[in-house]
């Protein structure tokens, strides 16, 4: 016997967005035009289900690390859920649950043993969650302050700014969250044009179920001593979550993201004020040259580095500009588009960024950036003295956001604040809650105008050393476009 059960395209959409976290679709119309053009208007939907993965902290035995998640409160109207970070491996074990939106939660682990993780948020807790990893490593060649966002498995990456110069050691790992085996492809490029590998080095690279492994750049290109490169990490099956650990002989070392996808024009947001170092380097991954405008959105306005005022990028080749001191003592961010009269080819770009001096310094990296669009949310914010910076930039026009912070478990009252940017600036906010200790999350909601490119400054000093890490904060992807259905979708089932 047959059952006919109804099933709608809600549900359709609903059970997409609990495999991926986010979907958008669209029905078609009795005449076939699309929903939305017939006047079926869309609605936002929570997700009701996202996934994210973190790469293993560090590979020093005094290495400190701290993780800490949040699902934003506005994510919530009550209802079940759970949220929560496991150890990466088929035996995996919770490391960090969250219980409730709007409060973070966090936890500990150290030395070399914290393996990478990946976690799912089901229910009411899905909607914009948010892991944040950070790890001090105080002494020793990989000294310094690294902290990455956990992101979304994904199955392309971009990553400029890597290197295999001397003195560099630049690891990717990658991440696999599934029950299936993925496969990878690393290839990179220099200021030539693509970096011959070591045969049966760089292609069909097996990152098994529920596991995670680190591929050194060196080791693609042995002999190839390049200083500013671009790695393209894709798969051949399967998805998996990469990020790049950079560490840099007498410098320190961090965690380098991936760009934003290719585009025309670029945002870096967030250069600390008293960086003495900021390299950008850019790469065009089509067949056309790319001719970009470089400008530095100050507090009060933006200008064009003297000097360093366009870059050249020839397509499928790496270039790069020493900025030096650019922000001279106020937070920046830094904006790439076409030059005047020049079309618009799609690049991607990432900023190496050096603080303090000698024997004293630190090593970060910003990022290509999508916007904050609707929301996004960093965690892991400190309330010790200038410890946490918040920069905001606005391009095209003016826009208003409003910045909420969240007291972690160590308590205080949430704070709210509006801020207005004008186009073509970046503000500085800093932001706790009230009598608040220990660690806390960041909010920005778009209020009006826009877009806004937001990033987290996080400044924990070492005996001397202002050892820093800059995490961007984009889109959470909180809700799903679901059309109004024009016809019922059913399935037969015994």
């Amino acid at each position: 016997m047959k059952q006919r059960v109804p099933l709608t395209l809600a549900a359709v959409t609903a059970a997409l967005a609990a495999v991926t976290g986010l979907a958008t679709l669209i029905a078609p119309a009795a005449d076939g035009a699309p929903a939305a053009a017939s006047g079926k208007a869309a609605a936002r939907m929570p997700v009701e289900r996202s996934l994210l993965v973190c790469p293993a902290p560090s590979t020093s035995d005094i290495a400190e690390t701290v993780y800490t998640s949040i699902t934003p409160g506005a994510a919530a109207a009550g209802g079940k859920g759970t949220a929560r970070l496991l150890g990466a491996t088929k035996e995996a074990k919770p490391v960090l649950e969250l219980k409730e939106p709007g409060k973070p939660v966090g936890a500990k682990a150290s030395g070399a043993e914290a393996p990478a993780l990946t976690g799912t948020a089901d229910g009411f807790l899905a909607p914009g969650w948010t892991a944040q990893q950070t790890t001090v490593v105080s002494v020793g060649r990989a000294r310094g302050l690294l902290g990455t966002s956990c992101t979304v498995p994904a199955t392309d990456f971009w990553f400029p700014a890597v290197s295999t110069a001397k003195g560099r050691e630049d690891y990717v790992h990658l991440t696999n969250p599934d029950d299936n085996a993925a496969v990878v492809d690393i290839k990179l490029f220099g200021p030539d044009g693509a970096v011959k590998a070591e045969a049966g080095t760089s292609e069909n690279i097996r990152i098994d179920p529920k596991s995670s492994k680190a591929i050194s750049l060196a080791s693609l290109a042995p002999g190839a001593q390049l200083a500013d490169l671009t790695a393209h990490v894709t798969t051949r099956a399967g998805r998996v979550g990469a990020t790049v650990q950079v560490g840099e002989e007498g410098v320190g070392s961090d965690w380098l993201p991936a760009s934003v996808d290719p585009t025309g024009t670029l945002v870096m947001p967030g250069i600390p004020a008293d960086a003495t170092d900021v390299r950008l380097v850019v790469f065009a991954p089509g067949e056309e040259d790319a001719d970009l405008r470089i400008r530095l959105a100050g507090a009060s306005g933006s200008i064009s580095p003297a000097g360093n005022e366009e870059i050249h990028v020839k397509a499928g080749m790496t270039a790069s500009v020493d900025l030096k001191d650019v922000t001279r003592g106020e937070p920046g961010s830094l904006v790439l588009s076409p030059s005047e009269g020049k079309q618009t080819v799609p690049v991607v770009a990432a900023l190496r960024v050096v603080r303090g001096s000698g024997a004293k310094q630190d090593l970060g990296f910003i990022q290509a950036a999508a916007p904050v669009g609707k929301r996004a949310t960093v965690a892991d914010n400190r309330t010790d003295d200038n410890a946490t910076v918040l920069s905001l930039t606005a391009t095209g026009a003016d826009a208003k956001v409003k910045v909420t912070a969240s007291p972690g478990t160590e308590g205080g009252d949430p704070a709210g604040q509006e801020v207005t940017v004008k186009a073509g600036t970046t503000q500085k906010v800093t932001l706790a809650p009230a009598g608040g200790k220990g660690s806390y999350a960041l909010t920005v909601e778009t209020v009006s105008g826009g877009p806004v490119y937001a990033s987290r400054t996080l400044t924990v000093p070492r005996d001397g050393t202002p050892m820093f890490t800059v995490q961007t904060a984009s889109d959470d992807h909180a809700t799903v476009s679901v059309p109004k259905a024009t016809q019922d979708l059913s399935v037969l089932t015994d």
